[in-house]
């Protein structure tokens, strides 16, 4: 089964003051270069990156990954914009995606692992969960990509898609808050 993750990190970062794909930690480097090795080491084939603001500047931090880079242009629409272009982007034998986004700095590849070990199948609809709380990363099998490009709109990404289908939560409280993170 080929997972494929996507990062989404287009977004200005309006609240955070800065496009989130540009902040640092000083003990965990660039956020967006985290974001990829978490999926990377969680077990995703293959990494796409989605960047919009200030994607020039992006793009450098992404410097020896390994990763397509895909540009929403289209990134101030909202989160759906960029969800549609990471999933476009994606290569047709890919046959489930891993969605994370930039802004959740504790979300690790021991996260990204334990949703994808729960299994992968081109008809999945699976995300993590936070003491029962749904977040990220979601893994969207490729049966629902059209379905979710058709229904993703504005800052909602697939929340709607995702409401409307039957979505296996993987328990992931005891590794991460899941938290997005909005100000420094």
């Amino acid at each position: 089964m080929s997972v494929e993750g996507v990062l989404l990190a287009a977004g200005a970062g309006s609240r955070m003051g800065m496009p989130k794909a540009l902040v640092h930690d000083e003990d965990g480097g660039p956020w967006v270069a985290r974001g990829v090795q978490s999926l990377i080491d969680g077990g995703c084939d293959r990494v796409t990156v989605v960047l919009g603001a200030c994607a020039d500047e992006a793009v450098r931090l992404l410097d020896g990954l390994g990763v397509d880079v895909v540009i929403a242009s289209d990134w101030a629409d909202g989160m759906s914009a960029s969800l549609r272009a990471g999933l476009r982007a994606l290569p047709e034998d890919g046959e489930a995606a891993m969605v994370l986004l930039v802004d959740l700095p504790d979300v690790t590849a021991d996260v990204v692992r334990r949703v994808v070990a729960a299994g992968t199948d081109r008809a999945d609809l699976r995300r993590a969960a936070y003491d029962g709380r749904p977040g990220h990363p979601v893994l969207i099998g490729r049966e629902h990509w059209a379905g979710v490009l058709a229904e993703a709109s504005g800052d909602e990404g697939a929340r709607s898609y995702l409401a409307a289908h039957e979505v296996d939560l993987v328990e992931c409280g005891d590794l991460a808050t899941g938290h997005d993170v909005d100000a420094r």
